[in-house]
């Protein structure tokens, strides 16, 4: 990934076992050694209080897996996390009702500017840390192929209602000794506003050659068709019918379902966190970055071999400056843990989110942003 600062969202390459214990401070308890570092995270002083958070449903199992581990080490912290969507999580927190949050897509420009009111005259602070590929899942439980290979052009037109029957022509041309049904397609999209949807659009316009007559953005584009709230709405109505297709973040893809493999370049590539990392490697920041902002334009049209391009990359968000030295500690140290190895690999288990684990480098300057959150 060429970032400013050569940062790069590395393979999935083995997983360090490097333990960093995030330690609550307490005036009788002391800290266990190796701690220095989490202490200095945490300025010193003792965890407490509340830590409301919310946004991203995508993010739901990856932050179970994180609140777990931090609270285990400071539980004197309520630490929530509400995966009400990228969207409602947004608003939520420029509204000052959480501290902070998790969104599939970057700030806007309009809530860069109202984020500077809602965080004491400081700014956002986005950090990517959490890489996952965005599955696309079918229940046809009759198709005996573990993977239906679907060009980006074909994959549009399916979602734009253009193809309609799971035996078309463009599906079976990709798929020679598969035994399509004649069974209708029905798509199901987000209801509510979703950074999955910015992320799937993004994709279908960039990849699509011209098949997808819509631009990117949160908001579904096209009116009626089956949807479900959330991700947990969208799996539901995935599996209520035959012949539903969906999109939705890959660790939540229903058991024995199975997913689409992309064509990419002149092979079909299937998900996984390693194909995720590939197509983040290779992609640039976005034009507005900063050390605070974190951004990453995706390269969606990648001919890079072994890559996935329907990819998401899950902001965690906070303030700059809060008006609370306790809430900035707070923020700091969960955010400190999240980017951590420990926290990084503890999301990359599969029977937690299955994500791709950041690189060191991007680990440094995630680390340098989060140093930079203090209290006004």
């Amino acid at each position: 990934m060429k970032l400013a600062g050569s940062r790069r969202v590395a393979g999935m390459a083995a997983i360090s076992a490097l333990a960093i214990t995030l330690a609550a401070c307490s005036s009788d308890t002391k800290a266990d050694e190796g701690s220095s570092a989490d202490a200095s995270a945490s300025g010193d002083a003792a965890l407490s209080g509340t830590l409301p958070g919310a946004g991203a449903s995508s993010q739901e199992k990856a932050m179970n897996g994180w609140l777990a581990g931090f609270q285990e080490a400071n539980p004197d912290v309520q630490v929530s996390y509400d995966p009400t969507g990228s969207g409602t999580g947004r608003e939520m927190f420029l509204n000052g009702a959480v501290l902070f949050g998790g969104s599939d897509s970057a700030f806007k420009p309009e809530e860069v500017e109202a984020a500077k009111e809602r965080c004491f005259g400081g700014d956002v602070v986005e950090l990517p840390l959490y890489i996952s590929p965005i599955a696309v899942a079918y229940n046809l439980p009759g198709v005996d192929a573990e993977n239906i290979n679907l060009a980006p052009e074909t994959l549009a037109k399916i979602f734009a209602g253009e193809i309609t029957k799971w035996n078309d022509p463009a599906i079976a041309e990709t798929n020679e000794g598969v035994e399509l049904p004649d069974t209708a397609i029905v798509p199901v999209h987000r209801s509510d506003d979703s950074g999955t949807t910015k992320n799937f659009t993004d994709y279908l316009e960039k990849a699509g050659n011209g098949a997808w007559p819509h631009e990117a953005g949160e908001t579904w584009p096209i009116e009626g068709g089956q949807s479900g709230a959330q991700t947990s709405g969208v799996v539901q109505t995935l599996q209520s019918a035959e012949g539903t297709i969906a999109y939705l973040d890959a660790s939540q893809v229903p058991e024995g379902f199975g997913t689409v493999a992309v064509k990419v370049g002149e092979e079909f590539v299937p998900f996984s966190p390693e194909a995720a990392a590939a197509v983040v490697d290779a992609s640039p920041a976005t034009e507005d970055a900063t050390d605070l902002r974190l951004t990453i334009d995706l390269a969606r049209d990648t001919k890079e071999s072994g890559s996935y391009p329907i990819v998401l990359v899950s902001y965690s968000f906070a303030c700059s400056t809060y008006d609370k030295e306790q809430d900035a500690e707070n923020v700091k140290a969960l955010l400190t843990y999240i980017a951590s190895e420990e926290g990084q690999a503890r999301a990359a288990e599969p029977s937690v989110a299955g994500s791709a684990p950041i690189s060191d480098t991007l680990r440094e300057e995630v680390t340098a942003a989060i140093e930079k959150i203090t209290a006004a």
